[in-house]
């Protein structure tokens, strides 16, 4: 069970030798956000202390952007720990054995640190003006009373009565800190939780508001530029940083800097070590590689940077390891759900911000694209403002930037934006599902016997009869619907519903690329004993049966091409494998079928 600090408490075990053991192991950080606090409390840290020089030595000014979920916070209460004058006595007992311990930089124990959490701001419970200056001045009034030693005895006391306006709080703490040659480091985490807030709740023209012309949220950042020797910004968009550019211009936006591709989440060489610490200390008992195969296809994979994708392994969601990790050590064996329920939060804030104005068809068939195929040729927009989300490439870039998409490849000239695993592309189905239920009741009941059937007994037919009916309802009350994508999209989220299977859209086989290969989960459902690669076939509704019949002749002779493969009977994990091939004409199911090898 969970204290509430957020801390895995391990499973009870009878042994006392056992128990004396675990009362010694780093316990896992889940939910935690504070560096000093996980250090104190002995808990388990992926070092990332050596990307402290690369940072000095690159500007004084630094954004950087990163997908929710990703240890950005610990990141930045780690620094505020490193650089704060108040707790360089404390530095021996902070970071031992971190990298840092033996490499410190100058700068370490130099500065008055000034740590902002934007998340900590509620929209919703009175004036914006109001909120946002409560919010920075007990932060700042805080800030007064930790340095209170380092200036007159009236400072505190002249801090606080210049609240609750907290520019002139600043104003004044940044002016006495100058006249002493005092340095000052800010350290804005969520930089853009506050407006993106604004943009979902209250809308554009209130966030237009805010952060241009004489806005108080772009007033503030003319005084962090002016008045800080260092700042450091984290946040998951940049809509905001180009709203507030002429206010606050960013010096260096190291977010996709190949340096610090692999600074925040964690590799899989991390991700080992943590296995084998839990491992020597007798609280997992599962097979290392087992654990690694059964992660990278729900949380691993990500890429940040374009000239990275050769050299650096791909990035776990350092979150949803620890999801993970903390269920295997709790109960003994993997989450059921490998899907952390506060990741579906995440998608809902996402998806807030893009319906402000209603997506257009465009945008919608983009998903569906993305859905269907798993990935998009776009350009990489590094800033944009709000009003212009809706242009092209704006709205694939934040898609990106909220983890939704990321760097797998490249297309010549331009970079293929790619679904990167299986946590993620559940949310893009479900997006699908939760559209669709809007024009249509759906009774799962028979959806979901029907999914039992094709895994046990090797007959997909009835499930895929059903989810047809279901795309013709749907299509019947929604314009736009038609089309192989959107057909392709549409099923592929009408089998995630179950979990069974993994959903592998147009995976390569023998140099051609399957519509939907169904890739049993057995690591979780033994009993399955049946796999699938579907080729969808879609004719428009004017298309004669001559073309019907080239086009179903032609998806025997690709399913028959893609069973070739040398690793699909890897992928089929010692079970049955069908080949099915399916046509649709318009909305209307015309036949389905099972190919022989």
């Amino acid at each position: 069970m969970d204290n509430p600090g957020g801390v895995v408490y391990f499973r009870y075990i009878c042994s006392n030798q056992l128990i004396d053991a675990m009362n010694k192991v780093k316990r896992l950080p889940y939910g935690i956000s504070d560096f000093t606090d996980l250090r104190r409390q002995d808990m388990y840290y992926a070092d990332k202390t050596q990307y402290i020089p690369k940072m000095e030595a690159t500007a004084n000014f630094l954004f950087l952007i990163r997908p929710r979920r990703f240890g950005k916070s610990i990141f930045l209460s780690m620094l505020a720990a490193y650089y704060d004058i108040e707790r360089q006595d404390k530095f021996d007992e902070l970071f031992d054995g971190l990298w840092i311990k033996d490499n410190p930089t100058d700068e370490k124990g130099k500065y008055q640190v000034l740590h902002l959490d934007f998340s900590q701001i509620h929209v919703d419970r009175g004036s914006l003006e109001e909120l946002f200056h409560s919010y920075c001045s007990d932060v700042l009034i805080s800030f007064a009373d930790k340095y209170a030693a380092y200036y007159d005895a009236d400072f505190v006391a002249t801090v606080k009565e210049r609240a609750p306006h907290s520019g002139k709080q600043l104003r004044y703490i940044c002016q006495e800190a100058k006249k002493r040659g005092y340095q000052l480091y800010l350290i804005i985490d969520e930089y853009d939780n506050f407006t993106n807030n604004v943009l979902n709740e209250e809308g554009e023209a209130v966030y237009h508001a805010l952060t241009h012309a004489t806005g108080f949220y772009r007033d503030i950042f003319k005084v962090y530029k002016a008045n800080f020797q260092r700042i450091l910004m984290m946040g998951v968009s940049p809509v905001t940083l180009d709203d507030l550019t002429s206010g606050f211009n960013i010096a260096s936006n190291i977010t996709a800097d190949p340096d610090f591709n692999m600074m925040l989440g964690f590799s899989e060489d991390e991700v080992r070590k943590m296995i084998a610490y839990y491992r020597e200390a007798g609280l997992v008992k599962a097979d290392t590689n087992d654990m690694i195969a059964e992660m990278k296809p729900w949380y691993d994979n990500y890429c940040f940077a374009k000239s990275s994708l050769t050299t650096d392994p791909k990035m776990f969601n350092s979150d949803m390891v620890i999801y993970y990790m903390r269920h295997h050590i709790a109960h003994g064996v993997s989450p059921e759900d490998m899907l952390d329920a506060n990741t579906r939060t995440d998608y809902k804030k996402l998806k807030r911000l893009v319906e402000l104005d209603g997506m257009s068809d465009k945008e919608k068939g983009y998903i569906q694209q993305i859905a269907a195929e798993g990935s998009i040729v776009a350009d990489l927009h590094m800033s944009f403002p709000a009003e212009r989300i809706f242009d092209e490439g704006n709205f694939i870039s934040l898609l990106y930037y909220y983890g939704m998409l990321t760097i797998v490849g490249t297309d010549m000239d331009q970079l293929v934006l790619g679904i990167p695993n299986n946590n993620v592309r559940k949310q893009y189905y479900e997006y699908i599902l939760t559209e669709s239920s809007h024009d249509v009741t759906i009774d799962m009941t028979d959806l979901r016997s029907a999914f039992r059937t094709m895994a046990q007994k090797g007959n997909i037919k009835p499930a895929l009869t059903l989810i047809a009916d279901i795309y013709k309802q749907v299509s019947r009350v929604r314009s736009g619907m038609e089309g192989e994508r959107n057909l392709q999209g549409f099923m592929c989220a009408y089998f995630s519903i179950t979990s069974l299977y993994l959903i592998a859209p147009e995976v390569e086989m023998n140099h051609g690329y399957c519509d939907i290969f169904l890739m049993p989960d057995k690591k979780r459902y033994k009993e399955i004993a049946h796999s699938y690669i579907i080729e969808l076939k879609y004719l428009k509704a004017d298309a004669t049966d001559q073309k019907a019949d080239e086009q179903w002749n032609e998806a025997t002779d690709q399913l028959r091409g893609y069973v070739q493969d040398r690793l699909v009977q890897q992928m089929i994990v010692g079970t049955e494998l069908h080949l099915i091939r399916m046509q649709m004409r318009n909305t209307e199911l015309l036949r389905i079928e099972e190919v022989s090898r």
